[in-house]
């Protein structure tokens, strides 16, 4: 029989143990019982450690998001941003062991399906596309077609930090809870583009099963971003410090 309790969604914590610890106080005060993650767990130059410890040591559901990939991908030669390298040395082999162990989805419940970008690509926005006049939302159509064959009533995502609800035809729901961790970042692929929350607020999410299917409510919770942010500014980013500061790209 299906569980009927509230679960709360979190997703792109990005290393920031300060808003991730405010998040689980928060989900605590609400007497909810469990969360799942959807992942983007410890890139960043924040706490990446800290971070990891506190999300192993709660056992909850957690799926692995594309800058998870990338801390444990072979680099090859290649150059390798500061960022990455300093997330790098920050972690030990008990974390690198938890992050290649998770998967890219997973299911919860019998109708509840978990990811962190699109099924074919964890670095692919799935409520949001980037066009070349920047980010807008995606069409229903557009978001079927990436969805085929995810047949779950409720489908968990994250990876563009933006909180976000639709409602397929078929009344499948896709709910992206925003990020914990990080609510402004600028990127260039596919094209430039920035994101904004326009608030420093962490960020997540609680759905309930209702008779009527599944319903989410998109939650923001005070912690002590100023803190963050001078870390992140001690780490050499300056961009990072500004963004968690303000919940803005811009100036």
């Amino acid at each position: 029989m299906a569980n009927i309790d509230p679960i709360a969604v979190l997703s792109d914590v990005h290393g920031n143990r300060w808003a991730l610890e405010a998040v689980l106080h928060d989900i605590d005060r609400r007497g909810i019982r469990r969360f799942v993650n959807l992942g983007d767990c410890v890139y960043g130059p924040l706490d990446p450690a800290g971070t990891a410890d506190l999300l192993m040591s709660l056992g909850q559901r957690t799926v692995r998001g594309n800058e998870d990939r990338i801390i444990l991908q072979d680099d090859s030669g290649a150059p390798v941003s500061p960022t990455l390298a300093y997330t790098r040395d920050q972690l030990k082999a008990r974390h690198m062991k938890w992050l290649a162990g998770l998967p890219l989805s997973a299911t919860i419940e019998p109708d509840v399906f978990l990811l962190h970008g699109t099924p074919e690509r964890d670095d692919q926005y799935l409520l949001r596309e980037v066009t070349l006049l920047g980010l807008c939302e995606r069409s229903l159509e557009d978001l079927a077609t990436l969805l085929q064959g995810i047949n779950y009533p409720l489908i968990l995502c994250g990876h563009d930090h933006l909180p976000g609800t639709m409602t397929l035809p078929d009344g499948r729901l896709v709910v992206n809870p925003g990020s914990v961790g990080l609510q402004a970042y600028t990127d260039d692929q596919p094209h430039d583009h920035a994101v904004s929350t326009g608030s420093p607020h962490a960020r997540y999410a609680v759905v309930n099963r209702v008779n009527s299917g599944w319903t989410a409510d998109h939650l923001e919770v005070e912690y002590d971003w100023a803190t963050a942010a001078a870390t992140a500014l001690t780490n050499g980013r300056d961009d990072w410090a500004h963004w968690l500061r303000t919940g803005r790209a811009g100036v």
